[in-house]
């Protein structure tokens, strides 16, 4: 940071100050003094040229306002900036609020203890409460209304300062014997602070100030000592917490009056005076440090005896209270900022953030990148990269495997682009307090060392290939060296990071390099210069004073050095003829914070000295310009200058108005010659004073009168070919409104150029102008407006185009519509899929021709929302049964994906089923995989699982009845088998062989096929014992015994279906109803024999027969004809109805089961009784 006296208000009266305070948010500075002297001041910028601004513009006082109320002096004056009040006390105690009311000051509080005087008040950082602490020991905290909160007598202790802590929990007094007691926020006493600085002081010692930064604007880095006590003797100890056991020391070797830390705890300053060593004589100093304890700067402040300081809110301004006078300081802040490739990049910090934000403002196209970096320490620019350099987060991956071998890498340096995406990073162990950086090269130096990085940028490459380059070329690339070593061309090796941790007499306190020269300033005021690439210590130059900024000029010829009191001076490094370009050794300006060279003349530069900007060429000045903004760049006789501090007050919004270009006076002096004189004086004046700017400058002025020669020859002067080209191509035209057309659209005044064209009847000419920029718009409404036909290709390329504009942002209802009239079916497809519109989509798939590249794309997108059958379509339409099958088979489409296999001949749908079948099991999903083999008309597949499951239910004793359903349904799969081989079988041998040979085929390939024969050939018995067991008990219950009996009778032959014991049990029963007791009597027998009964069971039978065959013989009443069963053609049919034996010739057959039964019992049903298919 640079600091310079820069205003001067008197008292009148010469009435002495006593004390200051600037309100940091609406800008009034409040002085108290002898004799109840108070005054509100407010300095204001009137201006009204909009270009100057921030410190530049010139400030008057808009209020000048003295309060009336104290009779005493002045002691202690604070703020209240939440509530605009100030509050003030002097020598006798008295203490009054005063409030701001129509834009005057008038007392609205008046308090008075007569017993004590006020040595401090301090508000919290909310504006809610306020504590006032007198010399005798008492303490008042109250709130801003004016009522008393509470109050305390501190007893044996004279109290000189008070302090709230950020969170207003913590309030710090400061004694008059130097101590600092910790109390909480209702006056109970803590703890006694230890000030470890003091251990070896002597002599009486007093606080000469306490100021707890809040946290108003951020902090520099997380976890910042913010806590700052000062002592008169100029120890100063800075703390991160009230009981920070490892603070920051100061001395600042003078004796202390005030502190204040600025608007965002960056920067402490200290006041006081110092003894000069060889007088006697006092005077008045203003040091600034870092929360660190860094050292920044001195001020040196004329008058006897200084006593407050007050900071301005924005940081950029410090007010010093100096026997009768307020001096003020304007300060130009080190910002970390910089700019590349017209994108100006700047750090701020947030107070909700711990990170800086980084901020990457494209000027041209007024974009911003924003980017968070944890303690970044400095951003440095060149080209279009930038350097950020910061503390390494110990939680990120260190890359560098061989540093990390040394130790763990404690900083990171990242190379950006303009903006801001990270191309390369290196962790480094050297702190890189001074970091420049080349075309090729990064420089980062500690105070012993410097490290060289060769940075490699593909233009054409992504992130993670560069990380590849860089990986594999990493030997040579980084190279560290000692401040005290001598390098030479031979000694270059490998990194030596070991060595740049020795200690040296000289540190580094500056660094600046160009492609071939390194400067390196030290603290003694030498200077080193070294060649690059390879480092070879050339020279050593010593200079009075230590430098503060380097900087070489673009051929590397000449230094620039600011040094630390602010004095530029320059230094020949090439011995070259003195006469032509001045003496630099004479050369030397004060109070300078900021120069830049031109990047394409070595004898011109501009500097900022103070608020002016003087611009010297051959060490001659031009005649200043008002400004206090910071220099971006120097090109093209143009200066560019950004107004940081503005920018800083609102960084989340950057503003155009903040940039301001200004042109050198060569450059304004040829403008004003062609506009006044003419061309031809203004050519010599340029031959006299050469520069590309100036001949481009001329080449466009001869272009705007059509006067192409001199236009040629300027062109040719200032290297540019497309201009020369353009020339010539004027040269060729005939028509003079046509050339004039040309120049306004080279100009890009295309509104004028496309007007000229018009006017001229080419509107073919106006068409192609707006192709060129892209304004399709105006292309359509050009080919629309004019008559006759256009051109239908251009037509279809313009509302294709407006169709991609309309897309690109998502607008796709408009898109649509300029889609259609192009005929993009690619792109229309792409917005209905947007839209939702599957209707749209459809229609499109019916209109395009068979085998189109779209067809497959639409497929795909209908599939994606479930829509098959539409997908199916569009993939056939292309030719694509695979893709179309695989769409089924995704959307569980089964028995279409084997109809579409089928009829394509595909042969790997079986196994795609049985994948899916057994996923469907293995979930115990069986309904569903039968449901699959059926749909995929695999028959018996599907039979087998309906077998498995009825015979499941079977033994879980389901009731009868879903269990014949079940077989029932098992056997009809069966039968849907047997009728597909049929079919399959007819169609191979159409009309070659007779039907029963063709069904004998089906049979044998049938029997070849099934493996399964017992499901095959008995598909039924399941369903005929259930429906006989269900048949029986319906008989015996309905009163039919003789029927049941038979029935049951028949049941016998099912003991594999149904347990034996059931069979038994029910034919038992109804033999028994029936008083067939000799059949009963074979039933007990049977269940008393069963092997799968217990011993109790069977003798429950036993007992059971016992009870029976005593009261009846074990004889059937009358013969039950069981033997007639068999016919003369062998075993008789049984009646599906009736359960008896088909003894007629003549009988009924169902179509489906091929059961039968009696043609007059059948015909009281409307459905077969065992396979409820209907009666014919």
């Amino acid at each position: 940071m640079f600091i310079y006296l820069s205003k001067k208000i008197a008292i009148p009266n010469n009435i002495h100050l006593k004390c200051v305070s600037w309100n940091k948010d609406q800008g009034f500075i409040a002085c108290g003094g002898d004799d109840g002297l108070l005054r509100v001041l407010k300095l204001e910028t009137q201006t009204d040229d909009a270009k100057i601004k921030g410190l530049a513009a010139p400030s008057n006082l808009s209020m000048n306002q003295t309060l009336d109320g104290h009779s005493g002096a002045v002691q202690v004056v604070t703020w209240n900036e939440q509530y605009e009040k100030l509050t003030t006390s002097d020598q006798n105690g008295l203490i009054i609020v005063w409030m701001l009311y129509k834009g005057a000051w008038y007392e609205e509080m008046i308090n008075n203890r007569n017993k004590s005087v006020v040595r401090s008040m301090s508000w919290n950082a909310d504006g809610q409460k306020i504590c006032i602490v007198y010399e005798d020991g008492a303490v008042i905290v109250g709130s801003v209304d004016g009522n008393r909160i509470w109050g305390k007598e501190l007893k044996g202790n004279q109290l000189a300062h008070v302090a709230w802590s950020p969170d207003s929990k913590i309030l710090l007094f400061g004694m008059a014997n130097g101590e600092v007691h910790i109390y909480d926020n209702q006056g109970n006493f803590i703890i006694k602070m230890t000030i470890s600085y003091l251990a070896n002081a002597t002599g009486a010692i007093s606080i000469a100030g306490i100021h707890w930064y809040a946290g108003t604007g951020g902090y520099v880095e997380p976890d910042c000592p913010c806590l700052a006590i000062c002592f008169d003797n100029g120890r100063c100890q800075v703390m991160r917490y009230e009981n920070d056991e490892k603070p920051v020391c100061i001395d600042s070797l003078m004796s202390v009056v005030s502190i204040q830390w600025n608007h965002c705890g960056s920067v402490l300053a200290v006041a006081g005076s110092v003894k000069a060593s060889h007088l006697e004589k006092e005077f008045n100093v203003v040091q600034f440090y870092t929360p660190f304890g860094e050292h920044l700067r001195t001020l040196k402040v004329p008058g006897k005896q200084m006593t407050g300081i007050g900071w301005e809110g924005g940081g950029l301004r410090i007010g010093l209270a100096v026997d009768s006078y307020i001096y003020f300081a304007n300060i130009r802040p080190d910002y970390k900022w910089g700019y590349c490739c017209s994108t100006v990049v700047y750090a701020y910090t947030k107070p909700e953030r711990q990170e800086y934000c980084v901020v990457f403002w494209d000027t041209k196209n007024n974009e911003k990148f924003v980017k968070y970096v944890k303690s970044l320490m400095s951003i440095t620019t060149s080209g279009d990269f930038c350097i950020l350099a910061s503390k390494a987060d110990d939680t990120q991956p260190q890359e560098d495997a061989e540093l990390e071998s040394v130790s763990h890498a404690r900083y990171v340096l990242i190379l950006c682009n303009s903006i801001g995406t990270p191309l390369d990073s290196k962790y480094i162990d050297i702190d890189p307090l001074f970091v420049t950086m080349t075309k090729t090269h990064v420089i980062a130096a500690s105070k012993q060392a410097f490290y060289l990085w060769q940075y490699r940028v593909a233009k054409k490459l992504t992130a993670l290939e560069i990380n590849q380059v860089t990986r594999t070329k990493k030997e040579g690339r980084e190279r560290v060296y000692h401040i005290d070593s001598n390098p030479s061309a031979a000694s270059d090796s490998s990194p030596d990071f070991e060595n740049a941790f020795t200690a040296t007499q000289d540190s580094i306190c500056c660094i600046t390099a160009t492609d071939k020269t390194l400067m390196v300033g030290c603290e003694t005021g030498s200077i080193h210069r070294y060649s690059l690439p390879n480092v070879v210590l050339l020279q050593k130059y010593t200079l009075n004073n230590r430098a503060f900024y380097l900087s070489l000029n673009c051929n590397s010829s000449r230094l620039a050095i600011i040094d630390i009191a602010g004095v530029l001076t320059l230094l020949d490094l090439d011995v070259r003829d003195q006469a032509s370009a001045g003496d630099p050794s004479k050369f030397e300006r004060k109070d300078v914070w900021d120069m830049k060279w031109a990047h394409d003349n070595p004898d011109l530069f501009a500097m900022m000295e103070k608020t002016r900007m003087y611009v010297f060429r051959n060490l001659d000045p031009e005649e200043p310009i008002q400004t206090s903004g910071y220099i971006c760049n120097f090109e093209d006789l143009e200066i560019k200058s950004v107004l940081l501090d503005e920018i800083m007050k609102d960084p989340e919004r950057p503003n155009k108005d903040n940039l301001i270009n200004f042109e050198i006076r060569s450059l304004r002096d040829s403008r004003a010659l062609i506009e006044k004189v003419g061309i031809e004086d203004a050519s010599q004046f340029i031959e006299d004073n050469p520069h590309p700017r100036l001949w481009r400058l001329l080449a466009e002025a001869a272009l705007q009168k059509l006067d192409l020669k001199t236009a040629e020859q300027a062109f040719v002067r200032c290297k540019d070919y497309q201009g020369i080209e353009f020339v010539k191509r004027l040269g060729n035209l005939q028509s003079e409104p046509m050339k004039q057309a040309e120049v306004a659209a080279y100009f890009s005044r295309f509104e004028e150029a496309e007007r000229m064209y018009l006017d001229m009847d080419r509107r073919d000419l106006a068409i192609s102008l707006r192709i060129k920029l892209g304004d399709w718009f105006r292309v359509l409404q050009l080919l629309k407006t004019g008559s006759g036909d256009c051109d239908d290709t251009l037509l279809e390329q313009a509302n294709n185009a407006i169709g991609d504009y309309f897309a690109d942002r998502q607008k796709w209802v408009n898109a649509v519509q300029y889609y259609l009239q192009g005929c993009n079916q690619e792109r229309l497809a792409e917005c209905y899929y947007m839209l939702e519109d599957y209707h749209g989509l459809e229609k499109l798939t019916a209109t395009l021709p068979e085998n189109h590249q779209l067809l497959p794309d639409i497929g795909q997108m209908f599939a994606y929302v479930g829509m098959c059958e539409q997908a199916v379509n569009a993939y056939l339409k292309c030719n694509q049964p695979k893709a179309a099958v695989d769409t089924c088979v995704h959307l569980n489409q089964w028995n279409k994906a084997v109809e579409l296999a089928r009829t394509h001949n595909m042969k790997e749908i079986k196994s795609l089923l049985s994948k899916y079948a057994s996923h469907l099991l293995e979930k115990n999903k069986t309904l569903e995989a039968v449901e699959l083999y059926r749909k995929a008309h695999y028959f018996l597949d599907a039979a087998k699982l309906m077998f498995k499951i009825a015979d499941e239910e079977a033994e879980k004793g389901t009731r009868p009845l879903r269990v014949k359903k079940l077989y029932v349904l098992a056997a009809r799969l069966v039968e849907n088998y047997h009728e597909q081989m049929k079919t399959s079988q007819q169609s191979k041998a159409k009309g070659k062989k007779s039907e029963a040979t063709s069904a004998l085929a089906g049979l044998l390939e049938e029997d070849a096929t099934s493996s399964d024969d017992s499901i095959v050939d008995h598909a039924w018995r399941g369903a005929e014992a259930y429906h006989f067991f269900l048949l029986a008990q319906r008989q015996l219950y309905e009163g039919y015994m003789e029927n049941a009996t038979r029935t049951a009778l028949h049941l016998r032959e099912y003991e594999d279906i149904i347990p034996a014991v059931e069979i038994y049990s029910l034919l038992a029963v109804c033999a028994a109803a029936n008083r067939a007791f000799g059949t009963c009597s074979q039933a007990f027998i049977k269940l008393e024999a069963l092997e799968s009964l217990d011993l109790e069971q069977r003798q429950l039978y036993e007992d059971l027969a016992l009870e029976i065959f005593t009261k009846h013989t074990p004889k059937d009443s009358h013969a039950m004809e069981l033997d007639g069963a068999e016919g003369a053609e062998g075993k008789l049919p049984t009646c599906i109805v009736t359960g008896q034996p088909i003894q007629e010739y003549q009988f009924w057959m169902c179509s489906v089961c091929k059961h039968c039964a009696l043609a007059q019992e059948i015909c009281k049903y409307n459905c077969c009784p065992l396979c409820h298919s209907p009666v014919a």
